[in-house]
């Protein structure tokens, strides 16, 4: 399983055994705005929405754009993962 960037739609894509993990953003000038992060239910608790956010965050930094956690799950992904905190840039 390995996420994709489906630009099309404004999301990462990871497919599951149960379905698609997504992490919706909107594209600002130089940031994406992380506004939804959804695991199939079946497949809520086996990090699979761990592995999509650092992946999603990881290619957004290696585009070179600024990271804006707008959805729960984001939020507190940075906050255990300040690499990822863009807010003082």
């Amino acid at each position: 399983m390995s996420v994709t960037h489906n630009a099309a739609r404004s999301r990462y894509e990871l497919p599951t055994e149960h379905g698609l993990a997504v992490a919706e953003y909107r594209s600002q000038g130089d940031r994406l705005i992380f506004t939804h992060t959804e695991v199939p239910p079946a497949d809520e608790g086996k990090g699979l929405g761990a592995k999509l956010v650092r992946a999603a965050l990881e290619d957004t930094h290696r585009r070179g754009l600024k990271i804006v956690p707008a959805c729960s799950f984001v939020v507190a992904y940075v906050r255990r993962h300040p690499e990822f905190d863009d807010s003082g840039r």
